[in-house]
C-alpha cells in the first residue's frame, strides 16, 4: 500500500486528482502529516469520512518507532530504526529485518540530528565501518523523513546533517524529497540553512544538488594527493577530487549557504606537514572551512588510527595560518558507536 507519509504536496495533489477527492484536500494531508503529525488516517477530522475510507483501502501512514535507544555519557543518543526488506507494511520475520542508526546530538545552543539515507554503504571508502558493511538498500523519504518526526527530541531540533549510514547523492530523489518536506511552506517551513548535506563527491549530483537546493555541502575530502585518496575512498578513481573542487569553485559561497570539507585525521595516512600543503594547493582561494575530525577505532579498520592530538594540533595550526578556515570537531558518541564512520548496524535488533 501506498505510505502517504514522506509525500510532497504535488504528490498528493497528483493521488487526489486520482481518487476524485476535492482540490484542497491536498494541503489538509500535508498539514496532517507533517505540521500536526498524525500517524492515522482516522485522526485526520477534516477530511470527510468518505475520503477516509478510501484513503484506508488504498494508502496508510507508515512511521515506525525506534525499536532501540541507546544513551552515551555524553548525553548523545542513537536510535535504532527497521528497514524491511521486502518494502511490505505486515509484520515479518525479524531475522529478515535490516537496521539502520540515526545520532542525536544535545549542545548548549542547538539540538543536531544526524540522519540515514541508505543501510549500509556503496561507497566503499576503507576507514569507515558503514562502508564496511556493504549496500542493503536506500530508504525512501519517508524513512528518511521518520528518523526526525519519530523521536522525543523532535520538537527541539534546530540542525539536521545528512551524515548517518550512506551517501546521499547515490539515494538523491527520496533526499530531495525529503529536504521538501522540511523547507517547502506546506511542510515544517525551516530554513535550508538548517540542514547540511554530506557527500564523497558524485558529481553529477552535486552538481544537481548545487543547483536545486540552498543547503550547506559537506565534502568528504579526507587525502588531498589523489593516488593516496583512491586507496582508502575507491570513488575517487570515478570522481576526482580535483575535478570536484573545480565544479565548487564555480559557485558563490559569499553568502549563507555554508561548503564543508570533512577530513579524517588518520595517522600515518593523511595527517603530515605534506598534507596540509596539498590541501591548501587545493583549496587556496575557494571560501570554504575544513572539519578536521579525530579518526575513531573501528573493528572493520583494525589497521587505521587515531592520528596524535599534537599532530593534528599542528595540522588545524598550519591551514588556519595559510589563510583556510580549519576547525576540530568534537567527537560525541564514541562509546556507543555513534560517533563519525562508526554507524553499522545492519543486521540485528541489539544496539
Amino acid at each position: 500500500m501506498l505510505n502517504l507519509f514522506g509525500l510532497t504536496l504535488s504528490q498528493l495533489q497528483e493521488l487526489c486528482l486520482e481518487q476524485g477527492f476535492p482540490k484542497f484536500t491536498a494541503r489538509q494531508l500535508c498539514d496532517w502529516l507533517y505540521a500536526k503529525g498524525v500517524s492515522e488516517i482516522d485522526a485526520m477530522t477534516n477530511l470527510s469520512l468518505k475520503v477516509r475510507a478510501r484513503l484506508k483501502e488504498i494508502s496508510v501512514v507508515n512511521r515506525p518507532t525506534p525499536v532501540n535507544c541507546q544513551v552515551s555519557k555524553d548525553g548523545t543518543k542513537k536510535y535504532l530504526f527497521p528497514y524491511q526488506l521486502d518494502n511490505s507494511n505486515q509484520q515479518i520475520n525479524d531475522a529478515a529485518v535490516h537496521y539502520f542508526e540515526t545520532v542525536f546530538i544535545p549542545e548548549e545552543d542547538r539540538a543536531t540530528l544526524c540522519v540515514s539515507c541508505q543501510v549500509g554503504c556503496k561507497m566503499g571508502c576503507r576507514f569507515c565501518a558503514t562502508g564496511a558493511q556493504g549496500f542493503h538498500g536506500s530508504l525512501s523519504a519517508g524513512e528518511i523523513l521518520n528518523q526526525i518526526f519519530s523521536i522525543p527530541e523532535f520538537s527541539k531540533l534546530t540542525n539536521i546533517v545528512y551524515m548517518g549510514m550512506g551517501e546521499p547523492m547515490d539515494n538523491y530523489d527520496a533526499v530531495m524529497q525529503s529536504i521538501a518536506v522540511l523547507t517547502s511552506d506546506w511542510g515544517l517551513g525551516w530554513s535550508p540553512h538548517r540542514i547540511t548535506v554530506s557527500s564523497v563527491g558524485v558529481i553529477p549530483m552535486v552538481k544537481r544538488f548545487l543547483d536545486e537546493s540552498e543547503c550547506h555541502l559537506a565534502i568528504s575530502l579526507h587525502n588531498p594527493v589523489p593516488t593516496e585518496r583512491v586507496a582508502i575512498m575507491p570513488m575517487q578513481r570515478a570522481y576526482p577530487i580535483s575535478e570536484l573542487v573545480s565544479l565548487l569553485r564555480r559557485y558563490d559561497w559569499s553568502h549563507q549557504r555554508r561548503l564543508t570539507f570533512e577530513y579524517t585525521m588518520i595517522r600515518g595516512v593523511n595527517d603530515d606537514e605534506a598534507h596540509a600543503v596539498k590541501l591548501v594547493q587545493l583549496l587556496k582561494g575557494l571560501n570554504c572551512r575544513v572539519n578536521l575530525i579525530r579518526y575513531h577505532d573501528s573493528a572493520t579498520a583494525p589497521n587505521f588510527k587515531a592520528s596524535q592530538p599534537l599532530t593534528i594540533q599542528r595540522f588545524q595550526s598550519f591551514l588556519n595560518k595559510q589563510g583556510i578556515t580549519c576547525t576540530l570537531r568534537t567527537s560525541r558518541g564514541e562509546d556507543i558507536m555513534a560517533a563519525c564512520g562508526l554507524l553499522a548496524k545492519v543486521k540485528g535488533r541489539d544496539a
